[in-house]
């Protein structure tokens, strides 16, 4: 009897660890991958390291292998957060990370050369609007020629959106919004190539929205998808309209993975 117990159980456990899959480890030279996004025209998954690491853009092919090393020699890593792309190849690279809360002006590097082991990118810099205080983001995504941009916070977050133009923007803020349950500290975030789908990230859970109009994500339908681990999941990036990319960072012996996760 207890060895049929036993069986029930790891029988139990394997079902609830079959929802994040692990494809490879990462690098242990990317100790603090920060985000993961797969661009047009490119076989490889694109990472980035945040604050204190280098102004490289890393590209890995699926058995987490370092393929293309790139430094973007007229940049910064003030402290790089997110990943995103547009049709035509182009990638993106979010410096708006902000933990101390003391920064007011942020940086969106524009890369279209991955032909190089350096290269230079355009600039589009933006600030937040009077009166909003100074915010952390580590989540965007671009759609119809805005990045749509996501406050990390414990409780009601903030969604701004910022033209896709070399230059200084004001951000224009959207709208304050809160998710169910606790922890919904956004780490990441990804739209479908279709634009029908947008999935968010936190270390625990990731939330699908779905049948929403225009930027009205939030009038959409919200899911709730769990995983079955806690770790510092930091990026994610559609593999296809049915299932992701997921990245998390390194932490004594846990982490370092790049993984797939199916939403559907």
């Amino acid at each position: 009897m207890n060895k049929l117990l036993i069986l029930f159980f790891l029988i139990i456990s394997s079902c609830k660890t079959e929802n994040l899959i692990v494809i490879a480890d990462l690098p242990n030279s990317l100790k603090e991958a920060s985000a993961i996004e797969k661009i047009t025209n490119s076989n490889l998954l694109w990472t980035i390291e945040d604050s204190g690491n280098k102004n490289n853009i890393y590209g890995l092919n699926l058995k987490g292998k370092i393929i293309k090393d790139i430094d973007i020699n007229n940049s910064s890593n003030i402290d790089w957060e997110d990943l995103t792309s547009d049709n035509q190849g182009n990638l993106y690279i979010g410096d708006f990370g902000n933990n101390s809360k003391n920064r007011d002006d942020f940086t969106i590097y524009k890369v279209s050369n991955f032909n190089t082991n350096k290269t230079e990118a355009q600039r589009i810099n933006f600030i937040l609007p009077k009166k909003v205080k100074p915010k952390d983001f580590e989540a965007f995504f671009l759609f119809k020629d805005y990045f749509y941009l996501f406050s990390k916070e414990n409780k009601s977050s903030m969604l701004f959106k910022v033209p896709n133009q070399v230059g200084l923007h004001t951000a224009t803020l959207i709208k304050a919004f809160n998710l169910d349950g606790k922890n919904h500290r956004i780490t990441s975030a990804d739209i479908s190539k279709d634009g029908k789908t947008i999935v968010l990230l936190n270390h625990n859970k990731l939330w699908k929205i779905t049948n929403f109009k225009n930027d009205l994500f939030f009038e959409g339908k919200i899911q709730e998808l769990k995983f079955d681990h806690n770790s510092q999941k930091e990026g994610v990036c559609f593999k296809n309209n049915s299932s992701v990319y997921i990245t998390d960072e390194r932490t004594k012996n846990k982490g370092g993975n790049l993984y797939k996760f199916n939403i559907n």
